[in-house]
This record gives structure tokens, C-alpha cells and sequence, in this order.
């Protein structure tokens, strides 16, 4: 059977490594990025440029975006140039963005009417993840569309649960979001408690890595911590504005996530400080300050 182009929209941490995987499962591949120069490197593995959203269409049978925010989703579907005007008939669109539910049943809405179907599928696993091709993707839309694209779902990630109608999957991943952010808060604390009480955190992480404790956040977040290693695996920038719509859908349905918007205050002390742009276990830097705990890196 012959493999469908594939159009990819946004080529940032988690894009660039899926097109890698595209490409490397023998997709033919169209690549467009706000910042050009970004896709650099997967056009000299053979992917081809596009110019515009519009364009990515025009060339494919499946358009993938994976952007930062509800507003650039909008854009690159509705947007002068976006993908609706060069949308093929019978195309399938997925979104693996993570944005409000809303924004997914807008944007379906306008591919649909062009003939077009439309998936949300935001996904779970970070930039890991995305370089290993074991995303764990939540998807809203029909049960048929899924089928249709389930080779190119399959070429980045390793489970696929699907939520529901458009913008289920978009829901899914906000209860993902709040269990992300508490573990996270969960291993920085841990971590600057070691610290305080004379236990060497190395020791307590691998202590608490093979019990009740264990978790992706203690095992890939708290080693970086103790490392301080705070290259993104997911920004602290990115993370608040996932968190944010998750409080403003709590809010919506009167739902109290009182833990949630601690992480979200605790990480807006991080971004005061300038580490918005760092991965979110820099998250233990908030609390050692609160602790009045050195940077061991400088003891």
C-alpha cells in the first residue's frame, strides 16, 4: 500500500524529532516552521520546505501541527495562508498541540467544512519521548479517522487511547497535565527535603525508585535535578501555559484543583527569576530558595 504524504507543521523540541521519525519510517515528508531556519536540518534529510500552512496542505494526505498555543493553532488552520485554504478533500488533520477543547472544536469545524477530517491528539512523553518514537498520544475524533491514519500515529509514539468526540482528547491531556505538574512539585520537594535533613538525594531517588514512589518525574526529572540539568525536556514556559488552560477549564466546571495552582504560582517564581525558557525541573530551584538551601553546583 502506498504510505500517504505527510505534511508537519511546527518543527520545535517535540516536532523535529517526529519528523526525524517520518522520515525514518519512509514518509515522504513537507515540513513548515514559523522560523525557517528551524527546518533546516530536516530538509537536508529530505524533507521538503513549504512556505506556508496553506502550502503543507496543498502536498499532503495527513497534516500533523504540533505549536505552543491555542492562538498559533488557530493561525495555522484559519490564519491568512493557513491550512484550511490549501486543505486537499479527504484529508486528515491532527493537531498533537496542546491547547483548550474549544480551540479543537473551532478548528474542526473549518476543516470539516472543507471536506476535511480532523483529530485532536495531544500527546504525553516529552522530548524523549518524541526522539524514541514513544509518545503516548490521547486522541479525539471518529474511531474510522484514526484507522485511516493509525501508519503515521504509529511511526511516533507507542500508545493510543482513544478519548472521545473532538476535544476529548484535549481534556485527556489537561488530567495528564495536573498529575505531571503535582509529581513534578512531588520530587523537587523530596529532593531539597534530602538535602535539608543530610540525606544525599542520589541515595533517596534510588531508595524510592523501586516502590510505591516510583514514577517517570522521579526517574527523569529528579536525576537532571541532582545533575542540574535543566536543558528542557518540557519548558517551564510551555508547561504555565498548559496549566492555564487546565485552571481556566477547572474554572469553567467549578472543579477546585487547589494543588494545580500551586505548581502554577511556584513556576511563576521560576519565570520571575528568568528560567522560563528551562525545563521544568528547574522547578527545585523555586524550592531551594524557599528552603534557603546554596545551588550545590557552587558549594
Amino acid at each position: 500500500m502506498t504510505k500517504p504524504a505527510v505534511g508537519l507543521i511546527g518543527t520545535g523540541i517535540m516536532g523535529e524529532p517526529m519528523a526525524r521519525n517520518l522520515i525514518k519510517a519512509g514518509f515522504s515528508l513537507t515540513v513548515h516552521n514559523r522560523t525557517a531556519a528551524r527546518a533546516d536540518g530536516l530538509v537536508r534529510l529530505g524533507a521538503v520546505r513549504a512556505e506556508s500552512a496553506a502550502d503543507v496542505a496543498h502536498r499532503s494526505d495527513v497534516v500533523i501541527s504540533i505549536v505552543s498555543d491555542s492562538p498559533d493553532v488557530e493561525a495555522v488552520y484559519l490564519g491568512e495562508r493557513g491550512v484550511v485554504g490549501g486543505l486537499r478533500r479527504g484529508s486528515v488533520c491532527i493537531d498533537m498541540s496542546t491547547v483548550s477543547p474549544a480551540t479543537a472544536e473551532r478548528v474542526a469545524a473549518e476543516v470539516e467544512k472543507r471536506g476535511g477530517a480532523f483529530l485532536d491528539a495531544p500527546v504525553s512523553g516529552g522530548k524523549t519521548g518524541a526522539e524514541q518514537g514513544t509518545l503516548s498520544v490521547m486522541i479525539g475524533g471518529d474511531p474510522a479517522t484514526i484507522d485511516r491514519v493509525r501508519p503515521v500515529l504509529e511511526a511516533l509514539g507507542k500508545r493510543f487511547v482513544h478519548c472521545g468526540p473532538v476535544g476529548a482528547g484535549q481534556k485527556a491531556k489537561l488530567c495528564n497535565q495536573i498529575i505531571v505538574a503535582l509529581n513534578l512539585l512531588a520530587v523537587s520537594e523530596a529532593v531539597v527535603f534530602a538535602r535539608k535533613i543530610g540525606l544525599d538525594p542520589a541515595v533517596m531517588l534510588d531508595a524510592v525508585s523501586g516502590g510505591a514512589a516510583a514514577s517517570w518525574a522521579v526517574s527523569n526529572l529528579g536525576p537532571r535535578m541532582i545533575a542540574r540539568d535543566f536543558k528542557p525536556m518540557f519548558m517551564i514556559d510551555l508547561q504555565q501555559k498548559d496549566l492555564k488552560i487546565t485552571l481556566a477549564a477547572a474554572g469553567q466546571a467549578s472543579a477546585p484543583l487547589p494543588g494545580t495552582a500551586l505548581v502554577h504560582q511556584l513556576l511563576s517564581a521560576n519565570q520571575a527569576w528568568g528560567e522560563g525558557a528551562d525545563g521544568t525541573q528547574a522547578l527545585v530551584r523555586t524550592l531551594e530558595r524557599l528552603a534557603n538551601l546554596e545551588d550545590p553546583s557552587r558549594l
